[in-house]
């Protein structure tokens, strides 16, 4: 009896140390980790991770922290064996709206899966992670309304149809941008002011925006960093346009207008004290024009 007793209480204590460990998994942050790889890698979910450690939404994750990944194996999931991630490497001109566009999902999503904050800028040669289930889905969503149009009785196919399906919703959105910034011309310069009745140049630019939904960053050189780069050739109305008005153009951008068509701007002039139409062609600006921005996807 004594013999299967000493046999019996290794294997007890065998057992009851791998019921131990499989109560309780971690994981070691290591650098370039976000929750969403550290789940699928494990086949969790995110919402898991934040609910074991107690993280927030905004919480930043530090390397060498331990994470739990499960208390009890039952809590495991195999949701992110369906969404396995994909990685963008981030390119020059290159903004969220425009790769969450590209790539058939948000900005909201993007900057969850690699914990971005509203005002974080975009590095070139970062790779951000991509959910790739949603490019399959987002691929069969417009098969599906391309048919439907295509099924259309006893009606043209518009090109627009097909290729431009947002363009409807940028053109109400840039109309809308001018509408409101030709109801401000005449209005005060003043540096530093964004409200109804003075502005300086950013700060049109942001008032106007704000009105229809979009968020820029304040000051002119940090709006010159979002939405789609576009150049002087591609301009359309309501394109944000940045120059260099330094003394000695310096190389930076310190000026900002939105372009209302035709080759004219709208902008907060400090040398006229005023918001005013100018001219793009007007040597002063042609000359310091440095590129343009479309924020009214």
């Amino acid at each position: 009896m004594k013999r299967i007793y000493k046999f019996l209480l290794p294997l007890s204590i065998m057992a009851m140390s791998s019921t131990l460990s499989a109560k309780s998994m971690t994981h070691k942050v290591k650098k370039g980790d976000s929750l969403y790889v550290i789940a699928h890698k494990h086949h969790t979910t995110v919402e898991n991770l934040r609910k074991l450690n107690h993280l927030g939404k905004h919480d930043v994750l530090k390397v060498g922290k331990v994470l739990v990944i499960a208390r009890d194996n039952k809590k495991i999931t195999t949701r992110h064996t369906v969404t396995s991630s994909n990685t963008y490497k981030i390119k020059k001109g290159d903004n969220l709206i425009a790769i969450a566009k590209k790539h058939h999902t948000t900005v909201s999503k993007l900057r969850e899966l690699n914990h971005l904050s509203k005002h974080s800028i975009l590095k070139v040669g970062k790779s951000l992670v991509l959910p790739s289930n949603n490019i399959h889905y987002a691929t069969r969503s417009s098969s599906e309304k391309l048919s439907k149009v295509l099924k259309r009785k006893k009606s043209k196919l518009a090109f627009n149809d097909i290729v431009f399906k947002n363009s409807h919703t940028y053109n109400t959105k840039a109309k809308k941008m001018i509408a409101i910034a030709k109801t401000k011309l005449g209005r005060r310069y003043i540096w530093g002011a964004s409200g109804s009745n003075a502005f300086d140049c950013s700060g049109l630019t942001s008032y106007v925006c704000k009105l229809n939904g979009i968020n820029i960053p304040r000051r002119a050189i940090a709006q010159s960093k979002v939405g789609k780069y576009v150049s002087r050739r591609d301009l359309k109305p309501g394109d944000l346009i940045f120059f260099d008005t330094s003394k000695h153009r310096r190389g930076y951008v310190n000026h900002v207008g939105i372009y209302i068509g035709n080759g004219k701007f709208i902008h907060a002039s400090s040398a006229k004290h005023k918001v005013i139409t100018t001219s793009l062609d007007k040597p002063f600006y042609a000359q310091r024009f440095k590129w343009a921005r479309r924020v009214a996807l």
